[in-house]
């Protein structure tokens, strides 16, 4: 066939598909019809020499899309670095190698570095489907990756991309397993970090299943989608950041894999592991602090599972020479009173403020986790918990704190929902128990994290009394229909708070 046929005009659809390449044909379309292509084909596309994987989606009605022309998402748009009038050549990719050693991963066999790093490879340039990856994660669920298995993983996530060079400087880095709302001690724990003296240049992730990310919570005051050049800026700077970490290239199959392990719900000590110390690696981080809260409605439920956990991430940070301190902290509930960006950004500065009426629950997560990063940086030492304490106390966690946003692109208030709406106690009694998940879900349907002021406000906390009809806690939404929604699943989940009679 000549080019002709295998070449069209390529324009913008203008549609946000994340990460995931995609391409719009109509059904009549001569070169659809030629090669065969159909809905969900994978289609490698080439334009002046640059190439990507793209899944092709058939528009069966489009007064949008002229004839014989192909739209490009967002994603494919500036993955191939289309210019306005290009046309594009389409083709059937070859098979990814990689598929057969994912077949070989199902069945059983034990996967090393360089066949982890050709499935990682396949990862970033999309030649796997989703079902090819879902069956990856399926084969490695579980237990069925050994610390060898998952070290090579790990490193094999880390030089899919770029790897930050700090030198030989001590650098340092924090990370929260998850699952408990409004623990959102980063911000504080940077700040501190920096002004004492140290590197900590943090990359953050957007929140994905949670009512928030720390990126989340920082885009409320200050930007946070920084380049390499302009976070290596800020660090040398102001000794530490906050910035997102999607659009910095650092472990970039992360992202690609928690896209389809999500929905999957499984769980995975090994893909865990990976994902959190593929990024740290790439940031150059070598010595890391891991907070793991432990509750019944945490990511780690149990004393058992969280000393299987730490097992295998300490050996991977030694095979990775990273120095790893784990502090296992109390998962049965929200710290803090905000859930959702602004409210969470609140509470950050209500901490590094020294508000009376700073929760003291994230003050004081904040300053043990802040402490033991400082210790972990000086071997011997036992007092960084003092000089966090010090460092926050007399402002200069503030200050650096100001000075960092300010590095990043200027400090903003966090605002405010317009809309807000209590819900009350049914009976007397001790908070006993909150439910983590049920608390973050009403917070969702409020509208966060996408509205940045939604989110649920804590009036009581874990082990408080409450009298019939005080306000447990307060729901924000940036729209009537919105805060209706999230009252109306507050009200069916009376669970969420359990009161009972016994402190």
């Amino acid at each position: 066939m000549s080019t002709d046929i295998h070449s069209i005009p390529l324009v913008r659809a203008g549609i946000d598909t994340y990460r995931q390449p995609v391409v719009y044909m109509r059904e009549d379309c001569h070169l659809c019809r030629a090669e065969g292509f159909s809905s969900q084909t994978r289609i490698e596309i080439s334009v002046g020499g640059r190439t990507i994987i793209a899944l092709l989606n058939v528009v069966t009605s489009a007064d949008w899309l002229p004839p014989d022309t192909a739209a490009l998402s967002e994603a494919a748009w500036a993955r191939l670095g289309v210019s306005p009038g290009e046309r594009g050549s389409f083709r059937h990719p070859e098979p990814a190698h990689s598929a057969s050693i994912i077949r070989g991963k199902v069945y059983g066999q034990r996967l090393d570095k360089v066949e982890f790093r050709k499935i990682v490879d396949d990862v970033i340039s999309y030649r796997l489907s989703d079902l090819d990856i879902a069956a990856f994660i399926t084969a490695c669920a579980g237990q069925r990756l050994d610390v060898k298995e998952t070290l090579a993983l790990t490193r094999a996530m880390q030089e899919s991309g770029q790897t930050l060079d700090w030198g030989d400087r001590l650098v340092l880095d924090k990370h929260c397993v998850g699952g408990i709302p409004g623990n959102r001690t980063t911000p504080i724990i940077v700040a501190i970090a920096a002004a004492a003296g140290f590197w900590i240049p943090k990359t953050s992730s957007r929140a994905i299943t949670s009512p928030a990310g720390t990126a989340d919570t920082m885009e409320v005051m200050t930007p946070v989608a920084l380049g390499i050049a302009e976070l290596r800026r800020v660090v040398e700077q102001e000794g530490g950041c906050l910035v997102w970490g999607g659009g910095l290239d650092l472990s970039p199959a992360d992202d690609l894999l928690i896209r389809i392990e999500r929905p999957l719900d499984f769980d995975s000590d090994g893909q865990l592991v990976a994902s959190v110390l593929s990024k740290k690696a790439a940031a150059g981080s070598n010595h890391v602090l891991i907070d793991m809260p432990i509750g019944p409605t945490a990511k780690v439920r149990s004393p058992k599972a969280a000393h299987s956990l730490s097992n295998r991430m300490s050996a991977v940070a030694r095979g990775l020479g990273m120095n790893l301190c784990i502090h296992r902290s109390d998962g049965a509930a929200p710290v803090g009173r905000g859930i959702g960006p602004a409210l969470e950004a609140k509470d950050v500065l209500s901490v590094l403020r020294r508000e009376a009426d700073a929760p003291a629950d994230l003050r004081e997560h904040s300053l043990a986790l802040a402490g033991k990063l400082i210790d972990l940086a000086r071997p011997g030492s036992d007092d960084g918990r003092k000089l966090a304490e010090d460092l926050l106390d007399d402002g200069r966690a503030l200050a650096k704190f100001l000075a960092i946003c300010e590095a990043q692109g200027g400090f903003h208030e966090p605002g405010i929902a317009r809309f807000r709406a209590e819900e009350q106690a049914g009976r007397s009694g001790w908070v006993k128990a909150i439910d983590n998940r049920r608390i973050g879900r009403i917070a969702k349907l409020a509208g966060a994290p996408g509205r940045k002021t939604a989110g649920v406000r804590v009036h009581k906390r874990l082990g408080e009394w409450v009298e019939k009809g005080e306000p447990l806690f307060e729901i924000h939404a940036e729209t009537i229909g919105e805060l209706e929604w999230a009252s109306e699943f507050a009200r069916t989940q009376p669970s969420t708070y359990e009161i009972g009679e016994g402190a």
